[in-house]
C-alpha cells in the first residue's frame, strides 16, 4: 500500500517553485485585508471615540 502511495507522489521540485508564486500572493492578500481592518479600525477609533473622562 505504501509503495504504491510513494509511486503516485513525485516530488516535482519545479512544480514546488512555481506554487510559490501562488502561496505569495495569497500572503499578500491577507496582508492586504489585515491593514485594511486595522486601518478602518483605527478611523472609527479615531472619529468616534471622544474623550473618556477619568
Amino acid at each position: 500500500m505504501s509503495q504504491m502511495l510513494m509511486a503516485a507522489m513525485k516530488f516535482k521540485p519545479m512544480e514546488f517553485v512555481k506554487s510559490l508564486r501562488y502561496m505569495g500572493e495569497g500572503m499578500l492578500g491577507i496582508l492586504i485585508v489585515m491593514l485594511i481592518l486595522i486601518g478602518t479600525t483605527y478611523g472609527l477609533n479615531r472619529f468616534f471615540g471622544g474623550k473618556k473622562n477619568k
